[in-house]
């Protein structure tokens, strides 16, 4: 039977608003340190501020949470979407314990949400509630080194328990618009994150010159083109593919829940290096911040490829091919000023969609 259809409503895209200074601070964390260690610590904590809103988000789209009950109960996991969002520059300092207890106070009020709701929360809510939670708990009490490891370990569970409990999800009727709209719309507070970070840092410097604003000019059309890829080409193929699917948890499971944990941790990594380059277009880029821009948009663009293979066992050719390219051109990135590396990324995203319009014109064309 096919499961009613759902509207956002108003509560879930005032919720959202945490999440866009969520991922402000998680951009912050990052830009702190471009490192792999550094990379580590921004997914680590991502991950669970990720799976509260994915937590908030299947349960909107199981019940009606257009009463008074649900919206206070959304607005108090929000509160600690807030406090967590709050401790992520200090997580792994002084932040630890009010960022794992806040991903716990969420929990439970997710879980005590489906039960007053009447009924048996899925196996993901169990999970996070009894195991993912006190890891991060314990986590928080140990020394960097070793909390890294723990929160690792809870990160990894929380993305797992929904293959472990395949069979078990499966049983749960989704409204598939539903699902493609709100995880369409965390995209767009990632995007958002690359506005700010082109924004921010040409403001802070008092000097608009010809660099800075052709700096600001090709991160916008860089951002922009990543935008295009994904909703004039991507989004109504991700609806599609929800509303058609015989195996619709496993759609949701594979592109959204991971896929879209790709994208957003793509936008994020895109979103700090275009910082960098802004903040100093005439210099070349360091290798942290090359990495940051070209892995970013590579990852992004690669993310596609899975996503296609998993909804209609094709393979994107385009975007593989894009992602390749950016890719290969990263070792030489830091070689050239920041403003000259900007522009060849912005150029390969809106190449990519220029032709991608003429393989679709040409294809309903005939």
């Amino acid at each position: 039977m096919e499961a009613t259809e759902v509207r956002v409503t108003w509560a879930e895209l005032f919720f959202d608003l945490v999440f866009v200074f969520a991922v402000t601070e998680v951009s912050t964390l990052l830009r702190g340190d471009h490192t792999w260690l550094g990379v580590a610590h921004a997914i680590v904590v991502f991950v669970p501020i990720y799976w509260v809103w994915v937590g908030t988000c299947v349960y909107a789209n199981t019940h009606n949470v257009d009463t008074a009950r649900d919206r206070l109960g959304i607005f108090a996991i929000g509160l600690v979407g807030l406090f967590m969002a709050l401790a992520v520059p200090e997580a792994y300092h002084g932040g630890g314990v009010l960022f794992a207890a806040s991903y716990l106070a969420a929990r439970v009020v997710l879980f005590g949400l489906v039960r007053l709701a009447g009924a048996m929360p899925p196996v993901t809510y169990r999970v996070a509630l009894f195991v993912s939670a006190p890891l991060l708990v314990i986590g928080a009490f140990l020394p960097p080194p070793f909390r890294v490891l723990v929160w690792a370990l809870a990160a990894f569970t929380d993305l797992a328990t929904p293959a472990w409990g395949r069979r078990l999800l499966a049983r749960v009727q989704f409204a598939p618009g539903h699902l493609a709209e709100r995880f369409g719309g965390f995209l767009i507070i990632a995007l958002g994150e690359s506005i700010v970070a082109i924004g921010a840092p040409a403001a802070a410097t008092h000097d608009l010159g010809a660099g800075t604003l052709g700096a600001v000019a090709a991160a916008f059309v860089l951002a922009c083109a990543l935008w295009w890829v994904y909703y004039v080409f991507a989004a109504s193929a991700v609806r599609h593919a929800l509303e058609t699917s015989s195996a619709r948890t496993d759609i949701i499971r594979r592109v959204l829940s991971y896929g879209h944990l790709s994208f957003i941790g793509a936008i994020i990594a895109v979103a700090v290096g275009l910082a960098g380059v802004i903040a100093h277009p005439g210099d070349h880029l360091t290798a942290g911040t090359a990495g940051l821009l070209f892995g970013g948009t590579a990852l992004y663009l690669a993310t596609f490829g899975y996503t296609r293979w998993r909804m209609f066992g094709t393979i994107s050719w385009t975007r593989l091919s894009a992602a390749a390219v950016t890719a290969a051109l990263l070792p030489i990135a830091p070689l050239t000023p920041g403003l000259v590396a900007l522009s060849v990324v912005a150029f390969v995203a809106v190449a990519l969609n220029v032709v991608e319009h003429v393989i679709v014109r040409r294809m309903t064309s005939r």
